[in-house]
């Protein structure tokens, strides 16, 4: 080796050493074992199979299990870049008597249907840039640079309904109708069509009186804003969808070029709240994304020098609080419950001191091994369960000098810091047990009984991976917690299914599409005992399945 060679290998060491030293390790795991098959694309079952069942699962399950995630990760001989962009599998575990059958669907979007007729990637994903089309010439290829990214209607996050309707959506403008018998995409539905919205997220609440609350971004030349959507609960035609919507509340982002980003939203029997975090989004990368080469996330960024803000919004009215409700710099992708009791608001979320988990989810460090796996496990911000309590009644009389949080038995502190300002911390609803699972995310309560009302219980994934890898029922009476764990099996989001005869918070059954890299066609759907947590039956999929994001249960008469 000469000494020219000797120099250029000892930067390349530097700028390697520099950049670990840079980087933020949040913890020291090693000999993480490779999960790249369960993030590979798999073939579609639209047909119901039987599933082999061991174990029992109750008599009185009836219903659909769906399931939503991405099941398609190449088009052709291109490949998508990050786990958000995969093509939508829709799955339904159809349960009957003991019985368990499983189908699957790609869902049938515009986007699909033209990545498969092109046998290329034609419309941009989150983390995927869509290329030119190679038939046209250079002066075209080079204009179509300048067109404002299209909206993809790949709607790979979630299943969710709208007046008795369901549908799949994502974080775009667009959503799907689906016939949740034939997992078949009826209608695409376009929020635009409806509101003055750019997007609404996938986690929608629904009120006790079935009318439907969202958050939604808008951008134009007045600013950014973030918009609570209301959905009435009524339906005059079988043909309607979102007809009736309305923006209740625009809130303008505290820098209109760059807003926050955000997964979710909370909501109390009297409020909906919406956390501004600094997980930002530059706009104008957003904007010159094909003109750049860069994909929309690109765009996020974490800005630790800001304050995370609550803002509180009266359903009745729409008018947001005179008073910001601020704490330290966090994200937060779900939301556990938020509930009112004497005179405060209770919000308990999932969150971690880091915004910059999102690039950690490209498809090539999921499918990584070894010491460069651990690596970017290791670089990954642990998140945990926390309260935040938020007093009601303040006014300009409030004083400055006293904790606001008047409820007995909470950390959780509430100080006014100015005129208008309330900095608040949280109280941690887990002990130190929980640090051994990885912290959790995917969380779940009864939510049919319990959203928006004081609660004793909530279920999650433990993540000792990039993927979950534990069930964890957590009982915040004492912060408990019960565990389901097997080496070498990856649970996905827990789903509550109560019991026909419940008398308490956790009668019923807990579902989980449960996978394993380690052996070929081997998913199974696990049922828990919610109770106990101890397990009650697995139906086995002769099939192989992706690891998703989110489902939903669906009870069928008897």
């Amino acid at each position: 080796m000469n000494a020219t060679q000797q120099q250029q290998n000892n930067q390349t060491a530097l700028k390697k050493n520099r950049s670990k030293k840079n980087t933020n390790h949040f913890t020291d795991m090693h000999d993480l074992p490779c999960i790249e098959k369960i993030v590979c694309t798999v073939g579609e079952t639209p047909h119901p199979i039987q599933t082999n069942i061991t174990g029992k699962f109750p008599e009185w399950i009836n219903g659909s299990f769906l399931r939503n995630g991405p099941g398609k990760f190449e088009i052709g001989n291109q490949k998508f870049n990050h786990w958000f962009d995969g093509m939508a599998l829709l799955h339904q575990f159809k349960i009957s008597k003991g019985q368990v059958t499983y189908r699957s669907r790609f869902l049938s979007s515009d986007s699909y249907q033209a990545n498969n007729e092109k046998n290329r990637i034609v419309v941009s994903e989150f983390g995927t840039v869509s290329v030119p089309d190679p038939c046209k010439n250079f002066f075209q290829r080079f204009l179509s640079r300048f067109e404002l990214p299209k909206h993809t209607d790949n709607a790979n996050v979630s299943v969710v309904t709208y007046k008795g309707d369901y549908y799949v959506s994502t974080e775009s403008n667009m959503m799907h109708k689906i016939d949740p018998e034939t997992l078949e995409a009826t209608k695409k539905v376009n929020w635009r069509d409806f509101i003055a919205v750019n997007s609404a997220t996938a986690h929608p609440h629904v009120d006790v009186d079935g009318t439907t609350y969202n958050m939604g971004n808008s951008f134009s030349h007045k600013g950014s804003y973030y918009n609570i959507i209301q959905v009435p609960q009524m339906k005059y035609s079988t043909e309607e969808t979102l007809e009736g919507a309305k923006v209740l509340c625009s809130i303008p982002s505290t820098d209109s070029a760059k807003p926050s980003y955000f997964h979710s939203f909370a909501m109390s029997e009297n409020y909906v709240v919406f956390i501004e975090q600094p997980l930002k989004m530059d706009l104008l990368k957003i904007v010159t994304s094909k003109l750049t080469g860069k994909s929309i996330s690109d765009s996020f960024f974490w800005d630790p020098k800001l304050k995370t803000i609550f803002h509180l919004v009266p359903k009745k009215n729409g008018k947001v609080s005179s008073f910001q409700y601020l704490a330290q710099p966090l994200t937060t992708f779900h939301q556990i419950n938020a509930f009112e009791e004497d005179g405060h608001l209770i919000i308990d979320m999932c969150a971690s001191d880091d915004g910059r988990i999102i690039s950690n989810y490209n498809i090539q460090n999921l499918r990584k091994s070894g010491e460069d796996l651990d690596e970017v496990y290791n670089t990954q911000c642990r998140i945990f369960p926390r309260r935040f309590v938020l007093p009601l009644n303040v006014d300009e009389k409030t004083p400055y000098d006293q904790n606001l949080n008047g409820l007995p038995n909470s950390s959780a502190t509430s100080f006014r810091i100015a005129k208008k300002k309330i900095f608040c911390t949280h109280e941690d609803l887990h002990g130190e047990d929980l640090h051994e699972y990885g912290g959790l995310e995917f969380p779940q309560i009864n939510y049919g009984k319990y959203n928006t009302q004081p609660y004793r219980y909530f279920y999650g994934c433990g993540f000792r991976h990039l993927v979950g890898d534990t069930l964890i029922k957590m009982d915040i009476r004492g912060k408990h917690m019960k565990v389901w764990e097997q080496p070498g099996l990856y649970p996905s989001e827990p789903v509550f299914v109560p019991s026909p005869d419940a008398t308490e918070e956790d009668d019923g059954v807990i579902l989980s599409v449960v996978i394993t890299p380690n052996k070929d066609k081997s998913t199974f759907l696990l049922a828990l005992d919610a109770k106990t947590f101890e397990e009650l039956g697995r139906a086995e999929v002769p099939v192989n399945i992706p690891y998703g994001f989110h489902g939903t249960f669906i009870a069928t008469a008897v």
